[in-house]
């Protein structure tokens, strides 16, 4: 099983050089593929970082126009994935920047909590997926923690969702971000001390 997933990924990684070297060579076809591979995930990413359908529709098209724009100076071998969500990531910023937005916080700020494990934690991010058509309860649930995610200030949510949404790695949200591993790895830590109080003050609350 192990060997087959490593040749599919090989054989997926070969099939996207192909799509590169013939995209930077100006072929529109493969342009259109790589956008067609990528839209989907690039256009949740930035519905979950923004939350608002004008500043996500901005960043999501100037995503893909900077990469169309960026073909003569592409380097054809780097991985698209990553540079794509760095590109969007920064779309993304830059559209909370106008919105005057931006917030920080302070990882000596907060506390960790005691009574929530990451396990908890988790569970809860995942019911992010849960889509209106699910039982109720878990909808509402759902709701509640878009509704945290999009209350985090913007290196927070960023930082969680490239982490735990899209799977990067510390080693390429460094790269991405332009920051040491060590602080990609203490801001997801205050995202997710963060993300717990809110979440603990919801249920603890009895509104979900």
């Amino acid at each position: 099983m192990k060997t087959n997933i490593n040749h599919n990924n090989h054989k997926a990684q070969a099939d996207e050089q192909d799509l590169l070297h013939r995209y930077v060579a100006g072929d529109k076809e493969a342009f259109q593929e790589l956008v067609n591979r990528y839209k989907d995930q690039l256009y949740a990413f930035l519905r979950r970082f923004l939350n608002q359908q004008q500043l996500v529709e901005e960043a999501f098209q100037e995503t893909f126009l900077q990469l169309y724009r960026s073909r003569k100076t592409f380097e054809k071998d780097r991985p698209l994935r990553p540079w794509l969500f760095t590109i969007a990531a920064n779309k993304a910023r830059d559209a909370l920047r106008k919105q005057q937005r931006q917030e920080t916080v302070s990882i000596s700020a907060m506390a960790e909590p005691t009574d929530l494990s990451i396990d908890d934690v988790m569970n809860s991010l995942k019911s992010y997926e849960i889509t209106p058509y699910d039982e109720a309860a878990k909808a509402e649930q759902a709701e509640k923690v878009r509704q945290i995610i999009g209350d985090m200030p913007a290196n927070l949510r960023e930082i969680l969702l490239l982490a735990y949404f899209e799977q990067f790695s510390y080693k390429q949200m460094a790269d991405m971000l332009s920051i040491p591993i060590g602080t990609v790895k203490s801001r997801l830590h205050t995202a997710i001390v963060h993300f717990t109080k809110r979440w603990k003050s919801t249920t603890t609350d009895g509104n979900i």
